[in-house]
C-alpha cells in the first residue's frame, strides 16, 4: 500500500471490524493482511472508506469515515469534536460499560493473572456520562475568515486544530468561561499564535480558576481551587494534579475503606494526598510524593491531621514500608517501579491496595506481586465516560 496519510480511501472490499481494543480503536484485517486499527468503528460494522492516521509495514491507524451495516449500539454522537476528546460517544452507555470489563479481563489473562473472571466487578458508575470532567485545557485556533479566535482542540492522528462551537465532556461553567474568555480576547483584537493554550478547572460548586498559557513566558499561578472528598476539604491548583471526577473518585474511596485494617498505611504516589487523608487520616498514615508543587499541596493538606507528609519518589521511599502495614498505590500510567516492586515482595505488608488508570502496566505489576499475594477483589471504575479509559482497583492479600 502506498504512503497516503489523511487522505480518504476506499478498500477494494468492505473491511469487517472484528473487535474492540484496550486503546479504543476497532480490529480489523484488510484484504493485504494487514492490520487496521479504525476510530469511529465498533465491532461488526463495515468499514467502507477510511482515513489513514499512521501506516506502518504491517499495520494502519485510521479513522472510519463511511460505515455500512452500523452496529445497534451505535448512537449519535453529541459533539463534532468527539474523535478529539471522547471517541467512544459513538455507543450506547451500557455497551461502553460491559466492553470496558471484557477488554479488563482480556487484559489480565493476557498477563496470565490468576483470577476469577466473575470476580470482576461490573463497571461502577455514577450514570454522569457527560459535563463530569473539571479540568479542561483548550487549544486556540485563528479563524482566517473572521479574524477571530476561537476555541479548538486538536484533530487526532495530526497536529492541526479543529475549532469547536460545543463540548459535553467538561463541567458547563467551564465552556461557559472559556467563551467568555475568548470573547474578551477577541474584543482587544489578539492573535491566537500568542497562546499556547487555555486551560480552566472548576469546583463542586461551579466556581472556575485558571488561564491563558503564553508561548514562550512562565505559566501563571492562579486562584487554588478547594474540594470536600468524603467529608474532608482539600486544596489543590488548577494546573496541579487532582481528580477529574470527583463523585466516582469518591465511589472508589468508599471501596477502599473497608481494606484499611491495619493501623499503618503507606500511601505511595500520593499526589495532594486525597486517597490516603480520606481513608486512613486516624491511622498512623505516611504519604509520599515526588512533584514539589503536588508535595506543597500535600503538606497543606496534612495540617492539623498526624500525618506524615515525605517528599520523594515512590521508589526512594522504600525504607518506609513496613510488614504490618497496608499499603496504598496509584502510580502513574507507566505503573510502579520495579525496586518497588521487588521490595514489597521482601517486606511483604499485610495487604496492597492498587488503583490504577492504566490496567495494562497494573496486569503487569500483578503477574509479580501475585508470587507472594492473592487478588481479594476487582472493581472497575468509569471514571472517564465516553473515553477508552478506565481506572481499575485491585485489593491484594497475602
Amino acid at each position: 500500500m502506498p504512503k497516503i496519510k489523511n487522505t480518504i480511501l476506499e478498500p477494494v472490499s468492505p473491511t469487517t471490524v472484528n473487535s474492540l481494543i484496550p486503546g479504543g480503536q476497532g480490529i480489523a484485517t484488510l484484504t493485504d493482511g494487514q492490520k487496521a486499527f479504525f476510530w469511529n468503528a465498533l465491532p461488526g460494522e463495515q468499514v467502507m472508506e477510511y482515513k489513514i492516521t499512521k501506516q506502518k509495514s504491517h499495520y494502519i491507524q485510521a479513522i472510519a469515515t463511511k460505515i455500512a451495516q452500523p452496529s445497534s449500539h451505535r448512537i449519535e454522537p453529541k459533539d463534532s469534536c468527539y474523535l478529539s476528546t471522547s471517541p467512544w460517544q459513538i455507543m450506547d452507555y451500557d455497551y461502553e460499560l460491559t466492553t470496558k470489563r471484557e477488554l479488563l479481563i482480556e487484559q489480565f489473562n493476557q498477563a496470565k493473572l490468576k483470577f476469577s473472571p466473575d470476580s470482576v466487578q461490573p463497571v461502577a458508575t455514577d450514570h454522569r456520562d457527560f459535563h463530569y470532567r473539571n479540568k479542561m485545557e483548550y487549544s486556540l485556533f485563528w479563524d482566517h475568515e473572521t479574524a477571530q479566535i476561537k476555541l479548538s482542540f486538536h484533530q487526532r492522528g495530526s497536529h492541526h486544530k479543529i475549532p469547536i462551537e460545543s463540548s459535553h465532556l467538561e463541567h458547563s461553567t467551564i465552556f461557559s468561561a472559556a467563551q467568555e474568555i475568548i470573547a474578551e480576547l477577541n474584543a482587544k483584537h489578539e492573535e491566537a499564535r500568542k497562546y499556547q493554550s487555555l486551560l480552566l478547572r472548576a469546583d463542586q460548586n461551579g466556581q472556575v480558576s485558571g488561564g491563558l498559557f503564553e508561548n514562550h513566558q512562565p505559566h501563571p499561578t492562579f486562584d487554588n481551587l478547594t474540594d470536600t472528598i468524603l467529608g474532608h476539604a482539600y486544596s489543590y491548583s488548577p494546573n496541579g494534579f487532582f481528580q477529574i471526577n470527583l463523585p466516582v473518585y469518591e465511589m472508589a474511596l468508599r471501596a477502599i475503606q473497608p481494606h484499611i485494617q491495619t493501623d499503618n498505611v503507606l500511601d505511595l504516589y500520593a499526589g495532594v494526598g486525597t486517597i490516603g487523608l480520606s481513608v486512613a487520616r486516624d491511622k498512623n498514615l505516611a504519604l509520599v510524593e515526588s512533584n514539589p508543587a503536588a508535595y506543597q499541596e500535600l503538606a497543606k493538606n496534612c495540617q492539623g491531621t498526624t500525618a506524615q507528609a515525605i517528599l520523594s519518589s515512590s521508589e526512594e521511599a522504600l525504607e518506609y514500608i513496613q510488614p504490618n502495614q497496608t499499603v496504598i498505590l496509584d502510580p502513574p500510567r507507566a505503573g510502579c517501579d520495579q525496586k518497588l516492586i521487588d521490595k514489597l515482595l521482601e517486606i511483604q505488608p499485610t495487604s496492597i491496595i492498587y488503583l490504577s488508570c492504566n490496567p495494562a502496566t497494573q496486569a503487569r505489576d500483578l503477574a509479580l506481586l501475585t508470587q507472594t499475594y492473592r487478588i481479594a477483589s476487582i472493581q472497575p471504575f468509569n471514571f472517564f465516560p465516553r473515553t477508552p479509559h478506565l481506572e481499575n482497583l485491585v485489593v491484594l492479600t497475602k
